[in-house]
């Protein structure tokens, strides 16, 4: 095989140099596409009624008093407080984000990872989860609850005043 513009033959090791040339620019080529696949987001506005946007939890009428109400959709929960106040908890264990579940016979959240536990208000029972269950903020417009799961509310304890009404 013979180069057109010199007109001597192509040695294999010239032909093998080419190649790699050209993984090198593919590698190079896949390097960046998924660098900016990384740095890209994936999604710049929150979603309707899934996690990271606003969800749609029910009518206030919907949630009996005392009780505890999971939203797998939305990662969340909604807590109806034994006088009528609505708190939205966090399903991640403030410990290491592990995902607590509500243990209606024991009133209480308790994290199968670490043995952590929480009351109905998010509180810490038993570490080594270091604060609360962290809140979203609650709308509640024309007895409708809205949770807003796009920013969540650090807290170190449980005060009153986060405690919505209707």
């Amino acid at each position: 095989m013979t180069t057109p513009d010199e007109g001597k033959p192509t040695t294999r090791r010239d032909a093998f140099r080419r190649v790699w040339r050209i993984l090198g620019w593919a590698v190079g080529a896949e390097c960046v596409a998924v660098a900016g696949l990384f740095l890209w987001p994936r999604n710049p506005k929150p979603r309707e009624g899934g996690y990271g946007g606003v969800v749609t939890a029910g009518l206030v009428g919907s949630f009996e008093p005392g009780r505890v109400t999971a939203f797998a959709k939305g990662q969340f929960y909604v807590v109806r407080l034994a006088d009528g106040g609505f708190l939205a908890l966090s399903r991640r264990c403030t410990h290491l984000g592990c995902t607590v579940p509500w243990d209606e016979k024991v009133g209480r959240f308790a994290c199968p990872c670490h043995v952590s536990a929480f009351d109905r208000t998010g509180v810490v029972l038993s570490p080594p989860a270091p604060r609360p269950l962290d809140l979203y903020p609650i709308r509640i417009e024309k007895g409708v609850v809205k949770v807003d799961t796009s920013t969540p509310i650090v807290r170190s304890r449980f005060e009153p005043s986060q405690v919505v009404r209707a």
